[in-house]
């Protein structure tokens, strides 16, 4: 029986470099496509305590990148796109981490167990934990949403009837 097991695909290191780097570069597009939208969302100037500007960027946030990915993929023909949603799930993951190791205190949260630290921090527009000062939806939801959003755009792209 062989132990060994070649998880390479037969490429070589620099093939995997490239790819590796490759990654790198489509999550960085795809974090530049979500800062253009909302940097047009800033420009509005929408109320902070209304929900419907905040249903609306998370809408965009979802559809511009996911046609972000598919312009990109068609372009280049890049399998390497599709596979983007890894960042989002680490920077995800990371995210979680540190929202769970924030202190708790006064209205930010206060006698909340960590399933419901994370739902108010991410998920809440109106009633929000206050932890990371507000930015929770920003920065643990919005922008691993905008990361999937390219990597799903750049499978419909590589679809193989395209």
């Amino acid at each position: 029986m062989n132990d060994e097991v070649d998880l390479s695909q037969g490429k070589s290191v620099g093939d995997l470099g490239h790819e590796a780097l490759w990654l790198i570069l489509h999550t960085l597009i795809a974090i530049a496509i979500f800062a253009v939208v909302i940097g047009i969302m800033t420009l509005f100037q929408p109320n902070p305590d209304s929900s419907s500007p905040k249903l609306l960027a998370t809408l965009l946030c979802f559809l511009v990148p996911m046609i972000g990915g598919y312009i990109v993929a068609r372009i280049r023909k890049d399998v390497v796109a599709s596979w983007v949603w890894l960042s989002a799930l680490f920077l995800f993951a990371v995210v979680c981490v540190w929202v769970l190791d924030l202190p708790t205190g006064i209205g930010l949260c206060e006698k909340c167990g960590p399933v419901r630290k994370l739902t108010r921090t991410f998920f809440e527009f109106n009633n929000g934990s206050g932890l990371m000062g507000g930015d929770g939806v920003l920065v643990g939801t919005w922008l691993p949403l905008s990361i999937i959003a390219y990597s799903l755009g750049a499978r419909f792209a590589l679809r193989p009837n395209n």
